[in-house]
């Protein structure tokens, strides 16, 4: 990277300032109120101005996203993180001096304070009449052009904070994520549920079907796991005592990186002593609908091309009739995995030779099924293959009690009857560990901890998981689920930005320093010398 001239300029309206004696990043902003509350304010006394200004004096700050010269007055406005205002300087108001000052001085991307009184132009807009205005912080970047914002996809994601600056679509994005997680935790909290924090580094990892990330813990000598789930230890809380305990939590999986999944994820679980799948089955439900309301106001949601109804109640389907009916599959009738290799190869399944039977199973669901799955959807009662952490049905023990939840061709939620019988929890084990030796990956290691709780005793628990990552895709018709992830993870360029070696010539615009900065590459770390006579110790360049 190399420094443009909009840069360099601003650098040298940076050493101007420093040298007039103007500290271009203050420590203290006077601000007095937000935009959006100026805004109101005026609203609320306007009838009683007769057209003149509010005589009281109000202090605003903001990004400068908008400078037009009219000669003796300037229109400018600022934004802050509720809203946007305009600023009229006039000549004869803030005199020659200050408006000089602010044409020489002050740029798009910068942050301004500015005292005045708020009045409406003649265009109709509500605005601040400018008395005094000073910097806040001088923007060496230059906003992207105007006209087109930030499009390019890829810089959206490494850059997320010009992303946020440009446009306002992605800010609400994640202002209705938010809204979505403060309505679940109400919901979950107004119900008697307890938060809990449970580890993000396990010895043992399990909840899930899934690779995890290692790392290794040098104070305990031991190798460790980013958890994959956060199932078995909230379950260890019922065993407890604790009757309903939720956490909102992030999930690692090492796997793939697609439209629908990040390593790096959102999750929702919650478990309720003395209840089965259907009691989560029906409060799943009326969780979906409450966030919808809570931070849309509806429960039509357009998705893509399509129009999304939550309102429930929602359809029903078994999991045996989902397959055949998209598929022609029974997987009661073929029980081996060379058989149901076959048919699912004749598909057109994407599926290794090696594939265990309840991996193609799964692969059928997601391939031929999910996709037709746009309206609210509950598909239940799983083969025990493919649920090793969930009860029995009482009546077919060949299935468990488990649910998902899939809207917009997406899987949204998981649940069931948690499995609470040690000696079944341990066989399911043992038979994970049979899927392993056989090659597949994401099958769960045996926890013995775990068993031994569920030794002591776990009532009937119904248990439910929900990505959070793609409610919030859902509700803000994102197609990809970087969309709603602020920083996701994307792979290194190359190239490094090259900031270091532009910017080492500005360096002595920095306050207390004095002389050059001259760091050998080879050297741990350097020192320069402040003000004071002292050695500061720099970070090492690694």
């Amino acid at each position: 990277m190399t420094l443009n001239d909009q840069q360099r300029a601003r650098l040298e309206k940076l050493r101007e300032l420093r040298l007039r004696g103007i500290d271009p990043y203050p420590p203290h902003s006077g601000r007095s109120m937000t935009t959006h509350e100026a805004v109101q304010r005026f609203l609320s006394v306007e009838s009683e101005l007769a057209g003149e200004p509010d005589p009281e004096c109000v202090t605003l700050a903001g990004r400068v996203v908008s400078i037009r010269d009219m000669g003796r007055t300037v229109f400018s406005h600022i934004r802050d993180g509720a809203g946007t205002i305009q600023l009229y300087l006039r000549r004869e108001i803030v005199g020659d001096e200050q408006l000089a000052w602010f044409k020489r001085y002050v740029d798009l991307n910068d942050f301004v304070e500015a005292d005045g009184h708020l009045f409406r132009t003649r265009t109709g807009e509500v605005s601040l009449q400018v008395t005094a205005l000073r910097l806040l912080a001088k923007a060496i970047n230059p906003p992207p052009d105007k006209w087109h914002g930030l499009t390019d996809v890829e810089t959206r994601y490494r850059q997320r904070y010009v992303d946020l600056m440009t446009n306002p679509e992605t800010r609400q994005v994640f202002v209705t994520r938010a809204q979505v997680i403060r309505a679940i935790r109400r919901y979950l909290d107004e119900r008697g549920f307890l938060e809990v924090e449970t580890p993000t580094l396990q010895p043992v990892y399990g909840g899930a079907a899934a690779r995890p990330f290692t790392t290794y813990y040098h104070a305990l000598d031991q190798t460790y796991y980013l958890r994959i789930s956060d199932e078995l230890y909230l379950k260890r809380l019922i065993v407890g005592g604790y009757d309903r305990v939720y956490e909102i939590c992030k999930d690692f999986r090492n796997e793939g990186i697609d439209a629908r999944h990040n390593p790096e994820f959102t999750m929702l679980e919650f478990y309720v002593a003395y209840a089965d799948y259907r009691d989560i089955m029906q409060m799943c439900e009326e969780l979906i609908v409450y966030a919808a309301q809570e931070a849309l106001g509806t429960l039509q949601i357009p998705w893509g091309t399509q129009t999304i109804d939550l309102t429930p109640p929602w359809t029903r389907l078994s999991l045996r009739d989902a397959i055949l009916r998209y598929t022609g599959i029974d997987f009661f009738q073929i029980t081996d995995q060379p058989s149901l290799y076959a048919r699912a190869m004749e598909l057109g399944a994407d599926v290794r030779p090696d594939t265990v039977w309840p991996r193609i199973l799964d692969e059928l669901l997601r391939t031929f099924v999910r996709p037709n799955l746009i309206q609210p959807t509950f598909l239940y009662d799983y083969p025990v293959a493919l649920s090793p952490l969930a009860k029995r049905k009482p009546d077919d023990p060949r299935l468990v009690e488990r649910f998902q939840l899939f809207v917009g061709g997406l899987e949204l939620a998981n649940a069931y009857s948690e499995l609470n019988d040690p000696l079944d929890q341990l066989f399911r084990f043992l038979e994970q560990a049979r899927d392993r030796a056989r090659g597949d990956e994401e099958a769960m290691p045996i926890d013995e901890d775990f068993i031994n709780a569920l030794m002591y005793g776990m009532p009937p628990t119904g248990g439910f998981g929900l990505g959070i990552d793609r409610l919030v895709m859902l509700l803000t018709n994102r197609q990809t689920i970087r969309e709603v992830i602020l920083f996701p993870q994307l792979r290194s360029k190359p190239e490094p930005l090259g900031l270091t070696e532009d910017l080492r010539p500005y360096l002595d615009l920095v306050p207390g320093v004095q002389g050059s900065l001259d760091v050998d590459d080879s050297s741990a770390t350097s020192t320069v010398e402040s003000t004071d006579g002292t050695d500061t110790e720099l970070l090492q360049r690694r």
